[in-house]
C-alpha cells in the first residue's frame, strides 16, 4: 500500500466524522438553548428539570411505550406552548411603528439564537423568524425520540439525558461514544434534564440549515392553517442521519404503527385559539400529568 494511500485511508474517517457532525447537531454555546428572557413568558415548573425514569424496568413493550409516551408529550406541550409565546410576542413586535430598546434587544437575542443574520425590526428579521420559531409536531418528536434513545433505555439517555443523539464538540461536554473513529473529537451532549434534550432539539431543527426543508413544509402548513403532521415534517430529516431515506421511512413508519397522530391532534386541540392566558397555563403547568390528551385544563 502506498503512503499516499494509507493517508487517505487515516484521514476518512476524520472527515466523515467532521462532515456528519456538521449536519447532526451543532455545537451548543452553553446556556443557549434556554428561553430568551420575555416577561410574559412564566417561570418553568419544577417537574421540567427531573431526570429521565428507568424504562428498563418495563418487560412489557406495550407498557414501556407508553410510559414512555406519557413522560415525554408534557414535555413536549411544555417546550410547544413557550415557543407559542415567544411567536405571539414577535407578531406583536411586527406590527408596531416603533421599537424600544428591549424590544430590539430581544429581537436580536431570538435572531442570535435562531442564526438569522438580519437588522432588529427589518421586515426580513420577521419573516425569517417567523420561519424558525415555530413548534414541532409531537409525533415526530416521540418517534424520534423513541428511535435514538432506545426507548428512553440507550447509554446516552440514562447517563445524559440525551433523547435524540446530539452532538457537541467540547472536550468533557457530553459522553464519548464507544465507536468513535480515530480522530474524532465529537461527543454526545449532556443534559440537566430531558426537557432539556426537548429544547434543544427542537431548537436544532428550528435553525440548522439542513433542515430548512422541513421548515418550508411547516411554513407552507401553517399557511392553511394547519400544525404540520409529524409525517409531513419528516421529509426534513434527510441530513438527521446517516441512512437518509432509510431514517425518513423508518420514522414514519413508527409514526403510523403507534398512531402518533393522535397526540398531534391532541396538541392542535390544546392550542387551536388559544389566549395568552390558556398558553401561559400549558407553559407553566404545575403538574405534567395535566398536560396530556385525557386532562382538558393544565393548573
Amino acid at each position: 500500500m502506498s503512503a499516499g494511500l494509507r493517508a487517505l485511508l487515516l484521514v476518512l474517517p476524520l472527515v466523515a466524522a467532521v462532515i456528519w457532525g456538521s449536519i447532526h447537531t451543532p455545537d451548543p454555546v452553553p446556556g443557549e438553548d434556554d428561553d430568551v428572557a420575555l416577561s410574559s413568558l412564566p417561570p418553568l415548573p419544577s417537574w421540567a428539570g427531573d431526570a429521565l425514569p428507568d424504562f428498563n424496568q418495563y418487560r412489557d413493550a406495550t407498557e414501556r411505550k407508553a410510559a414512555f409516551f406519557s413522560f415525554l408529550y408534557p414535555r413536549i406541550v411544555l417546550a410547544n406552548s413557550r415557543i407559542l409565546i415567544e411567536r405571539d410576542y414577535l407578531e406583536a413586535l411586527s406590527r408596531k411603528d416603533q421599537l424600544s430598546s428591549t424590544e430590539r434587544t430581544w429581537l436580536a437575542n431570538q435572531a442570535q439564537r435562531l442564526r438569522v443574520d438580519e437588522e432588529p425590526g427589518s421586515p426580513e428579521l420577521f419573516d425569517l423568524l417567523r420561519k424558525r420559531l415555530d413548534v414541532i409536531s409531537p409525533s415526530l418528536v416521540l418517534a424520534q425520540a423513541a428511535n435514538e434513545s432506545a426507548w428512553g433505555t440507550s447509554r446516552f439517555a440514562t447517563r445524559g439525558n440525551n433523547l435524540f443523539g446530539q452532538w457537541c464538540f467540547s472536550k468533557g461536554c457530553g459522553l464519548v461514544p464507544l465507536g468513535r473513529a480515530e480522530g474524532a473529537t465529537h461527543e454526545v451532549e449532556k443534559f440537566a434534564s430531558p426537557y432539556r434534550s426537548v429544547r434543544a432539539y427542537i431548537q436544532n431543527l428550528n435553525r440548522h440549515p439542513t433542515y430548512q426543508v422541513l421548515r418550508d413544509v411547516r411554513l407552507e402548513q401553517r399557511a392553511n392553517g394547519k400544525l404540520a403532521s409529524g409525517s409531513a415534517l419528516a421529509a426534513g430529516l434527510i441530513g438527521y442521519s446517516e441512512r437518509g431515506e432509510d431514517y425518513v421511512r423508518e420514522i414514519r413508519s413508527m409514526i403510523r404503527y403507534n398512531n402518533l397522530n393522535y397526540f398531534d391532534l391532541a396538541f392542535s386541540d390544546s392550542v387551536d385559539g388559544s389566549t395568552s392566558i390558556k398558553l401561559k397555563q400549558l407553559a407553566s403547568a404545575s403538574r405534567e400529568n395535566s398536560l396530556m390528551p385525557d386532562h382538558k385544563t393544565a393548573d
